[in-house]
């Protein structure tokens, strides 16, 4: 019974792994084949050699790659904090209202990322929403707050708000009102309540928003360019240059697996420490 069961279950899947393979594993791997040929090849018939990851580590690649990951842990951060609070009053405060609240939240990601970060630039460029009034009725204008790093992470934290939010608020939900009532009727300051029962019941909610939100932000390209004007080169750019301008496909696909073993790490490290289970709601 066991093993027809088993069988059955390896049928059923069979359609989902064919699916994911040639979507996910078949692109991932004909990109690691491609960083293991000799620069400026288009195609896989010569001997590999591995030059590529030479010219990373050697050209000074590794910049890039630590600054999308160091800008995209503050993003993270900072999305943590924020959304925080917000996520509390829709799980446990805002009742109905949490219904409008989300609409108005999803509502953003129907208008196109770059068109919403044109919009910034439009607000706060040099004669611009903000300083062009300003100017119109101070008669002081000052420097647009643009093309530098704050204002890169400002844009990873404006674009990716929703995907720290959502997860977020279902690990608050999941907190039990007992235990919280219990404990502030057991004499507990609001800070040990938030240390000892709602941070550790709603990891399950952070450790997903956090891994999505990071792992998306790593990858970004759209804020470095528009709100950063290249004053700051993420990887993300980098890999684009070496595949159109450059016609360096090996390049590009060393600074891809790159960013992918980097970021496949990070996320095989934070699942591994996940409750899968609880996350699921297999068990209480």
């Amino acid at each position: 019974m066991q093993r027809r069961e088993r069988n059955l279950g390896l049928l059923y899947s069979a359609p989902l792994t064919i699916f994911l393979f040639l979507a996910f594993l078949a692109p991932i791997c004909l990109v690691a084949a491609f960083s293991a040929m000799p620069e400026k090849v288009f195609s896989l018939t010569q001997m590999p050699d591995f030059s590529a990851y030479r010219t990373v580590l050697e050209q000074g690649y590794w910049k890039s790659v630590a600054w999308s990951l160091f800008m995209a842990f503050v993003a993270t951060l900072i999305l943590l904090v924020i959304c925080w609070p917000l996520a509390f009053g829709m799980a446990k405060v805002f009742k109905r209202f949490t219904l409008v609240l989300t609409i108005g939240v999803v509502m953003t990601l129907f208008v196109s990322e770059n068109i919403r970060l044109f919009g910034w630039v439009l607000t706060l460029m040099k004669g611009g929403l903000i300083e062009g009034y300003w100017r119109h009725w101070t008669g002081v204008g000052f420097d647009a707050p643009l093309y530098n790093g704050p204002i890169i992470v400002f844009g990873l934290v404006y674009v990716y708000l929703p995907f720290m939010l959502f997860p977020l608020a279902q690990g608050i939900a999941m907190v039990p009102d007992d235990a919280r009532q219990s404990a502030y009727d057991l004499g507990a300051t609001r800070w040990q309540i938030l240390k000892e029962i709602d941070l550790p019941l709603a990891m399950p909610g952070i450790m997903v928003g956090s891994l999505l939100t990071f792992v998306l932000a790593a990858g970004a390209m759209a804020e470095s360019k528009l709100l950063g004007g290249r004053a700051i080169i993420t990887i993300a750019d980098e890999v684009q240059t070496a595949f159109t301008y450059g016609q360096n496909w090996p390049l590009g696909s060393a600074l891809a697996m790159v960013l992918i073993a980097i970021i496949g790490t990070v996320a095989i490290w934070a699942i591994s420490k996940a409750d899968l289970d609880k996350m699921m709601g297999r068990k209480a």
